[in-house]
């Protein structure tokens, strides 16, 4: 799977990930229904494994700010509830689909674009290296184990938006 083991790494990487995802999903060519799926599961998965393992971490580090941290954590949840909304429209690919797939989009650019700008550059400037790799395989470990139980489900997804 991954190469590093060092958690900024590895975040980058699954933000990549999710945007061939949202490719995939815009493309009336590929397999949306499947793309939404893997997508739904990294989302949810990623975002509990950063808010278990990554973001309690960082806030002890001085100088990566802590309301940062915490906004990352409000935008969890506006990502979960635009991907709730979209896993809840019946028709793939339908006008109200395509609306849904973009308000999604947007919710989680906005997030990973600041994410990446302000709490990842934060951690590579601040974290040593042996702590960032013990962060990686601890949010490697801990987004495996919820993989295996179909986090992105509609179902597990009300109730962590509803939680």
């Amino acid at each position: 799977m991954a190469e590093t083991q060092d958690v900024v790494e590895l975040i980058l990487q699954d933000h990549r990930r999710m945007e061939d995802l949202f490719r995939q999903m815009r493309s009336v060519e590929a397999d949306r229904s499947a793309a939404l799926k893997e997508f739904a599961d990294l989302l949810v998965a990623h975002a509990l494994a950063e808010e278990a393992e990554v973001y309690p971490a960082l806030k002890r580090y001085r100088n990566i700010d802590n309301e940062e941290v915490e906004h990352g954590e409000h935008e969890h949840d506006e990502g979960n509830e635009a991907l709730l909304h979209l896993l809840e429209v019946k028709e793939v690919g339908s006008e109200e689909w395509d609306s849904k797939l973009e308000e999604l989009v947007e919710a989680i650019t906005h997030h990973t674009d600041e994410e990446e700008r302000t709490i990842l550059n934060g951690a590579r400037e601040n974290v040593p290296m042996p702590r960032r790799e013990e962060l990686g395989a601890a949010f490697l470990e801990d987004r495996a184990r919820r993989l295996k139980d179909e986090p992105g489900s509609i179902e597990n997804l009300r109730k962590v938006v509803n939680s």
